[in-house]
């Protein structure tokens, strides 16, 4: 196949004609075309050896060619539909006997020539309508020219093209293996694991090849240029091309756009007519991921959702010419999540709750009589907790809870609520909950909003330290307790070790310090403080202080970490 310019190709008609016969392909004159990217991009002439892409309006076809100038020349057309299903049909043209009709020798006015072309029918060799990727292949085929027309009916779109004289040693596109289908292995609630035959193109030809591979929820593709339009679906890559761009200026001449300035000045396409230009389409966008892997033939999906079918496909790219081909897609829906029992809450009775790393737990709360207010103390004894309550499926609340939080919602006659816990990435949850309908009914006590324990360092000796915290307005039991840890104890191993839902009762008596009882009307004063004597010099010692409610509930503070002085 011979490429050249549009007005160049027809200039040597006359001429091939007669008595010269070109070579199939200058290679040295290919390379140097490929090169330059703009030899090609806005003529009808088709390369050799080389993709193409390009744009069709809607209901407006277009027309392309290229000469095979020796017969029995091998012929391959690959034609890559990249949005909307496209038809197209590839030709041979007759070309006219004599370079001019008084036999003059001189070629023929370029419009003329093209009008006898074009109202030459020529012989159809191939069509196709659809959205799959299809060729045309032939190993043997007459001298001429060739026009490959291509109509879309549905959508503004775009398309690839790929010709070659030479197919048996381009091989531009990796094969697919001889079971070309993607398998699922492995189903789980939020992974799938897919495997599939490694392409010939690497492990035969020693090709650099490459495996991308796509999820959706919508369908399988198939071509990666079908992936690539779907990805950038929210970009404006829809807009009018622009002239000497994307089109030549005969195709804008048909669209309406003027052609008489299109090498002086383009600034009319700033803000296009309406009247001119076509409509910008907006698209929303979509759910989609590309993630490419090297030359792995085995990949796990992971962070789907529950439940969800997916769509999965492979396309394999050889990394030298870019081209791609797909693999034979599949698709998959992921594990419901275990349906787990709902656990009922009693009115003013705590009820302690696990929740699994990642987990998620349902608690029920149907209060028997009428109320006006429900309300909800929600104790995380670990990590913050997410927490949303729903009543009669409406949602009231959506939060993350760390320590002691209330709610008090308006409550409804016979209303149902449903809380829905969620547990963090890093462990498992504990949380205590009550739920009631009597507003005085506090199981926990209250907290100061600063918890922390302030040791006095001037006070230090050898045998006690002096620490202090801050109290509330009411009259409440404070209790502290001490624990000899080593001397390398750091906030993380304090930090994984502290449950604050863990009371005074799982205490050793050995570690109780004291308990006592206080209060200030005051809250800027309510400040309390202690001596802890009959330590070991040179210790270290982790310090909790617990406030207990009426109901035999306790909340802790932060643990403090102390040393007494070695030398004194």
């Amino acid at each position: 196949m011979v490429l050249f310019p549009c007005c160049l190709l027809w200039l040597l008609l006359p001429l091939t004609s007669r008595t010269q016969k070109l070579p199939t392909r200058d290679e040295e004159l290919f390379q140097m075309q490929i090169r330059d990217k703009a030899f090609f991009h806005d003529s009808s002439v088709i390369p050799d050896g080389a993709e193409i892409s390009s744009y069709l309006f809607k209901d407006t076809p277009r027309r392309y060619f290229f000469m095979v100038e020796e017969d029995n020349t091998p012929l391959s057309v690959t034609v890559t539909p990249c949005d909307a299903p496209l038809e197209w049909k590839l030709s041979l043209q007759e070309l006219p006997e004599e370079a001019s009709a008084d036999g003059s020798g001189d070629p023929e006015p370029l419009d003329q020539q093209k009008q006898q072309v074009t109202d030459v029918k020529g012989t159809e060799l191939f069509s196709y309508k659809g959205n799959d990727v299809e060729y045309f292949l032939s190993s043997s085929s007459p001298s001429g020219l060739y026009q490959l027309e291509l109509l879309s009916t549905e959508k503004d779109t775009h398309f690839k093209v790929y010709a070659t004289t030479t197919p048996e040693s381009d091989q531009p596109y990796p094969e697919l293996p001889y079971d070309p289908r993607v398998d699922v292995t492995s189903l789980g609630r939020t992974t799938v694991t897919l495997v599939w035959k490694p392409s010939p193109t690497a492990s035969m030809l020693k090709q650099p090849i490459e495996y991308c591979v796509v999820i959706n929820k919508e369908h399988n593709f198939k071509s990666l240029c079908a992936v690539e339009t779907k990805m950038s679906a929210d970009d404006t890559f829809m807009m009018a091309p622009k002239p000497g761009l994307d089109f030549s200026p005969f195709d804008f001449a048909h669209f309406g756009f003027p052609t008489d300035n299109l090498g002086k000045d383009r600034s009319f396409l700033a803000k296009p007519s309406p009247k001119v230009g076509r409509h910008d389409y907006w698209r929303p966008k979509v759910d989609i991921q590309k993630i490419c892997i090297g030359n792995k033939n085995i990949f796990t999906v992971s962070d789907l959702k529950p439940d969800t079918q997916y769509y999965f496909d492979v396309f394999m790219v050889n990394t030298n010419s870019n081209l791609s081909t797909a693999y034979v897609g599949t698709f998959a829906k992921t594990k419901e999540e275990a349906k787990q029992k709902t656990v009922e809450l009693k009115d003013g009775r705590v009820t302690d709750v696990f929740v699994k790393r990642r987990g998620t737990k349902f608690l029920r709360f149907a209060p028997v009589s009428t109320h006006q207010k429900a309300s909800f103390f929600i104790y995380s004894c670990l990590d913050a907790v997410q927490v949303q309550v729903k009543r009669d499926g409406k949602l009231l609340l959506s939060q993350n809870v760390e320590g002691v939080r209330h709610f008090q919602l308006r409550g409804k006659p016979k209303a149902k609520y449903l809380i829905r816990l969620r547990g963090n990435r890093k462990a498992t949850s504990m949380l205590k909950i009550l739920a009631t309908t009597k507003p005085n009914k506090q199981a926990f006590p209250s907290l100061p909003e600063d918890t922390r324990i302030k040791a006095f360092d001037k006070l230090r000796t050898c045998s006690s330290v002096t620490v202090a915290w801050l109290g509330t307005q009411e009259r409440r039991k404070f209790c502290i307790y001490r624990k000899e840890v080593d001397g390398n104890y750091s906030e993380d191993q304090k930090r994984r070790e502290q449950n604050r839902c863990l009371g005074p009762d799982t205490r050793k008596k050995s570690e109780k310090v004291l308990c006592k009882y206080f209060h200030s009307p005051n809250r800027k004063k309510a400040v309390t403080s202690e001596t802890i004597k009959d330590l070991q010099p040179g210790k270290s010692y982790l310090l909790d202080v617990y406030v207990v409610g009426h109901g035999g509930h306790s909340l802790k503070y932060q643990s403090k970490v102390v040393k007494t002085r070695k030398v004194c």
